[in-house]
């Protein structure tokens, strides 16, 4: 079974204000297809794994670029970009503990439904069993009175008989 990512929505000043990045920028990114995003009700969804994973590819290229020239990073700058991925990270935990309490709620109301079905079904099966029983009785009993009034009939009738050949 392959384990696919659902996506963590996220408006785009959400994640504005989130990331720390500005709007022309996310923007940019959501063109070059770094960010994933859709629209509903017309507001734009940002995907924050796909969020992050921009900002982490931002940083690492910004860090092998200031390597390479040999600048000094801003202290202010990495540990804003840190809290950044730290801040997107916590919203998609939070949103997978959210489905997951959501699948488990889901999962105990179907187990109580499949035990009620169930219960029903042992109650329904029990009735069942009890009126065939009853429709058996009766049967019998129908059967016992046919013969009964059959050798009654059979005894009128040939006491009948009788009578006609004593005549």
């Amino acid at each position: 079974m392959e384990n696919k990512k659902s996506p963590t929505w996220m408006s785009l000043e959400e994640f504005i204000k989130v990331s720390g990045i500005e709007e022309k920028k996310v923007l940019e990114l959501i063109e070059e297809g770094s960010i994933q995003s859709k629209k509903h009700n017309h507001i734009l969804l940002i995907d924050a794994s796909s969020g992050a994973d921009a900002i982490i590819k931002r940083v690492e290229n910004n860090l092998v670029s200031a390597d390479m020239s040999g600048n000094t990073l801003d202290p202010m700058f990495v540990e804003k970009t840190i809290n950044t991925i730290l801040g997107l990270h916590d919203k998609v935990v939070m949103a997978k503990d959210e489905t997951i309490s959501a699948f488990k709620n889901e999962n105990s109301f179907l187990k109580e439904a499949l035990i009620s079905t169930q219960e029903v079904y042992d109650e329904d099966k029990k009735i069942m069993e009890v009126m065939a029983t009853q429709l058996q009785k009766a049967k019998e009993e129908i059967e016992f009175m046919q013969r009964k009034y059959r050798l009654m009939w059979g005894k009128v009738s040939s006491l009948s008989g009788a009578h006609k050949n004593e005549d």
